[in-house]
């Protein structure tokens, strides 16, 4: 992989290999972090960060959750959000602000400083090349979310992240393009690291926050658009085998975009491709990028010069 030159680190820009930190520090060791994901695309207006602000009051709310005190305000990372990509001269980009427990004591519960950093790199379509045309096989994973009142699912924490590893190398492993991950309930609960819409009968159907899943960021986008179109959106609690009978099936997320889903655990999944709804869907959010879906969301916001 070739690095961007740049990244911002504590409080300023450097050379992408001068951001360091101990091989003590308690982030590495317990999983002590927060993070986001967040996309720049290109617009015929110029480079723009999709849903930037929102993105990063999420970062905040889970460092809240977990007692990390940011030690930069919201318009100081937003900023430096811009201000790496422009440095890096992205006119797309993957954006990752993440904050974690610094060097300090080595206990679970011990005081550090807090080391925060935003990077930027050009990413092309999450799950390959040809998955947001063509779409992915999947399977249902071995591996179940946790149970609530164990890790709080709500908070996009690196800790958190150990699930999903474990869903999506088990599905690489078993030739399979992503996981499927069930809550422990046994319900469906999202993929490795997208949220689950399945299609009966034109209308969407997803997994509730209740189901140990992240509140997706693209998830929201997806709902408030299909709603504005006309297309009913459910949230419910929905058994495996569902996945078997839906007519369409997707996945979404800040990198996975939408990914159409054509087989789960070697079963078709309606025509086996990309449908109705999932093109109507897709055309729809790309089109926020392109012109051709009008934003009145003011969910863009143009790259700062």
């Amino acid at each position: 992989m070739q690095y961007p030159e740049w990244i911002w680190h504590n409080g300023g820009i450097k050379p992408w290999a001068e951001a360091t930190t101990h091989v003590m520090s308690h982030g590495l060791h317990y999983g002590s972090s927060v993070f986001e994901g967040i996309r720049a695309y290109k617009t015929p207006t110029g480079s723009a960060i999709f849903r930037l602000q929102d993105h990063n009051r999420r970062l905040y709310a889970s460092a809240r959750i977990h007692d990390i005190e940011i030690p930069y305000t919201l318009d100081q990372l937003n900023a430096a959000c811009h201000e790496v990509v422009r440095r890096n001269g992205l006119e797309q980009a993957y954006l990752r602000p993440v904050a974690w427990r610094g060097l300090g004591g080595f206990g679970l519960s011990a005081d550090t400083p807090i080391d925060v950093a935003v990077a930027t790199w050009h990413m092309g379509p999450y799950l390959g090349p040809d998955a947001l045309e063509n779409g992915i096989d999947a399977c249902v994973s071995s591996w179940q979310r946790f149970a609530p009142n164990t890790i709080p699912a709500g908070a996009k924490a690196g800790g958190n992240y150990l699930s999903g590893q474990l869903v999506a190398r088990e599905a690489r492993r078993l030739g399979f393009g992503e996981g499927i991950a069930l809550a422990s309930t046994g319900l469906l609960s999202e993929g490795a690291g997208e949220n689950l819409f399945l299609v009966f009968d034109g209308a969407l159907h997803t997994t509730p926050v209740s189901a140990a899943l992240l509140n997706g960021i693209t998830r929201d986008s997806i709902i408030r658009l299909a709603r504005d179109a006309g297309i009913q959106v459910v949230e419910r609690d929905l058994p495996r085998e569902y996945l078997y009978l839906c007519d369409e099936l997707f996945m979404c997320g800040t990198a996975a975009e939408i990914t159409p889903i054509r087989s789960v655990d070697g079963r078709q999944v309606g025509a086996g491709k990309a449908g109705p709804v999932t093109r109507r869907l897709q055309a729809l959010f790309f089109g926020l990028f392109d012109g051709s879906t009008p934003d009145t969301y003011g969910w863009l916001e143009p790259l700062a010069d």
